[in-house]
């Protein structure tokens, strides 16, 4: 078992005298990663593709029985994504929410809601590359931003959770996995102290299965006495997908309600 409470790289490493960031660690060497080192490696995820499909289904348990949602995400660097969410069993007429964005905009439509909203690309705090700021002071700032605390965010930039949610628990690389037909690397969390009130609690205990190749998340699992309360899982990943024209292209429909 490993303490990663000392790992506080999240923000990314850049060139001296350069603007434009490269991975710090190109690959993993055979066998099974420390975690730190495995964290260092993650953290560049986005940075190993230029372009990416990935959906995510995962499925919650509360008191009403299990919930899916299905996330299909498309990205092309720098700044061009598009994350469509929906309920796969109530179908797809008017059943999905999706956010767009070119690197400047960011145009969001609730269909159920016939809500909209377009708004300028939300800017970090200015400051943190300092780097006489101490490791947990900043941040990690995307090539391509995701909509902010989601799933897609966490699997495709996950430097921020291994900083803040794994690096708070007791973490051990636990294995090896398949998932999305991909060979993945598996790493345990007990009790994470970051984390909503409602599972902080010590039976509390998160599983992650991550890209060996890339360091993208495939895989979230959340558990509470050994029941399975959350369960995220990459169907599709698709690192270096030929996007197709108009794949970012959005239009609000006739009738929507704009609230800014």
């Amino acid at each position: 078992m490993t303490d990663t409470r000392l790992w506080d790289r999240a923000a990314i490493v850049r060139t001296p005298g350069s603007d434009t960031p490269r991975a710090e660690v190109v690959a993993l060497a055979p066998g099974l990663p420390d975690v730190q080192d495995l964290f260092t490696f993650m953290r560049d995820a986005e940075l190993r593709f230029d372009t990416v499909k990935l959906r995510i289904e995962e499925r919650t348990v509360t008191t009403r029985g299990e919930h899916l949602v299905a996330m299909d995400i498309v990205v092309r660097h720098p700044g061009w994504a598009r994350v469509t969410t929906s309920e796969p069993h109530l179908g797809t007429a008017g059943n999905y929410e999706t956010w767009v964005s070119n690197g400047e905009l960011v145009r969001t439509y609730s269909a159920p809601h016939r809500l909209g909203t377009e708004r300028p690309v939300r800017h970090t705090v200015r400051g943190l590359r300092d780097n006489d700021l101490p490791g947990f002071s900043r941040v990690y700032e995307p090539l391509t931003p995701l909509p902010m605390e989601t799933l897609p965010d966490t699997f495709i930039h996950p430097a921020g959770y291994c900083q803040n949610v794994l690096s708070t628990g007791r973490c051990w690389v636990s294995g090896t996995d398949e998932v999305a037909g991909r060979e993945a690397i598996v790493v345990d969390c007990d009790h994470p102290r970051a984390i909503e009130v409602s599972a902080d609690r010590p039976d509390f205990h998160i599983r992650v299965a991550v890209d060996r190749a890339d360091g993208v998340i495939l895989r979230l699992i959340e558990t509470i006495a050994g029941e399975v309360t959350r369960h995220a899982e990459a169907t599709v990943y698709d690192p270096g997908a030929r996007i197709q024209d108009g794949s970012f292209d959005f239009e609000f429909p006739p009738g929507a309600t704009m609230l800014y």
